[in-house]
């Protein structure tokens, strides 16, 4: 019989991690923060046809994969199923049924080994993947999350609480990465592509700060600036004019990451933070990473940064995070359900 209650907390637990939130399919294992496997299969390449995530698409594929990749994990860390001491997996947010794959699976291995589920909170998998680079990482800290579903800055209180200083007011930023691409005629994933094509380009293109400001707290707002930059296509076109397509994307990454940047190491220091972390998709962003670590350097603030493989989707954060849940004890039923959305907290 499954009872949450009953577990007794190992000091060292080797802990399987499961994430399908989206178009990856990964395991991970992990032994205390060790991270002895991560691997991923993903349908990123089928969903380029159709220029995005197609949902079904998405879930017919990690049925197929979720056995495989939790096979290659166990193999690759040297573990059988025998030995695993819990069982972490993504239960929101993302796609419903993305995420009822992999939850189901992990269920149904942890109900088998008689060992603790560990239901996930994504974003707190995106914080916890600071932990892949610095396993002695201690709260307090700063974080930079910054991905396709969520943006915001964070204080990380304890291993167990966040308190959110500045969030998008609208679209995210890797939402608006990807809403440019398009614009931009860019292929899926946008935005590695407008990365690239940046590169090539001059900041000469007028677009606002992503950067807003209410009477109680900072904000940000990608909807404007995708808007601002659709507006500059359309308008230069309607003047016979042709923009060039570097400098647009150069431009909007500017953008789009300058006051991310700045407000990131600002919150650092008015908390007395000594050390800054960043965790989400955009957080692979080469111009992001640079910027963000010479202005922490320039602050004196220690600047984490996850491996660009584990700031997009992946099963190590997960196994990680499941570690902190784990510790704590916070084991879920087998009737925990999947969630489309969760709040940033």
């Amino acid at each position: 019989m499954y009872d949450p209650l009953s577990f007794k907390i190992k000091p060292s637990p080797v802990i399987l991690g499961i994430e399908s939130s989206c178009d990856e399919t990964a395991a991970a294992v992990v032994r205390g923060r060790e991270l002895l496997s991560s691997e991923i299969i993903s349908s990123a390449e089928e969903q380029a046809k159709y220029g995005g995530v197609v949902p079904e698409i998405a879930s017919r594929a990690h049925i197929d994969a979720v056995d495989e990749v939790v096979k290659r994990a166990l193999a690759g860390a040297g573990v059988s199923a025998d030995g695993i001491d819990g069982v972490a997996v993504t239960y929101g947010a993302g796609l419903l049924g993305a995420l009822l794959v992999g939850l189901s699976f992990a269920k149904g291995l942890a109900y088998s080994l008689g060992v603790p589920l560990i239901g996930v909170n994504h974003i707190r998998g995106h914080l916890a993947a600071a932990y892949l680079s610095d396993p002695d990482l201690k709260p307090p800290y700063i974080t930079l999350l910054a991905s396709g579903g969520h943006t915001a800055i964070l204080y990380t209180k304890s291993a167990l609480s966040f308190k959110t200083l500045a969030a998008t007011c609208d679209d995210a930023a890797g939402e608006a990465f990807d809403k440019v691409a398009r614009v931009l005629g860019l292929p899926y994933p946008g935005g590695v592509n407008v990365e690239k094509l940046a590169l090539g380009g001059k900041c000469s293109v007028k677009l606002p700060s992503a950067l807003v400001r209410n009477a109680e707290r900072a904000q940000f707002s990608y909807s404007g600036l995708k808007t601002a930059v659709i507006n500059a296509v359309h308008n230069a076109a309607q003047r016979g004019e042709e923009l060039a397509r570097e400098d647009i994307a150069c431009s909007f990454q500017h953008s789009a990451v300058d006051a991310l940047v700045k407000k990131t190491v600002e919150f650092a220091v008015a908390y007395g933070a000594d050390t800054v972390t960043a965790g989400g998709g955009v957080a692979a962003n080469g111009y992001l990473r640079d910027s963000l670590s010479a202005l922490c350097r320039k602050a004196g603030i220690r600047c984490i940064l996850p491996e660009k493989k584990f700031c997009t989707d992946n099963a190590a954060m997960i196994a990680q995070e499941g570690l902190t849940q784990y510790l704590a004890g916070n084991f879920s039923p087998l009737s925990l359900n999947a969630r489309a959305q969760i709040p940033l907290g």
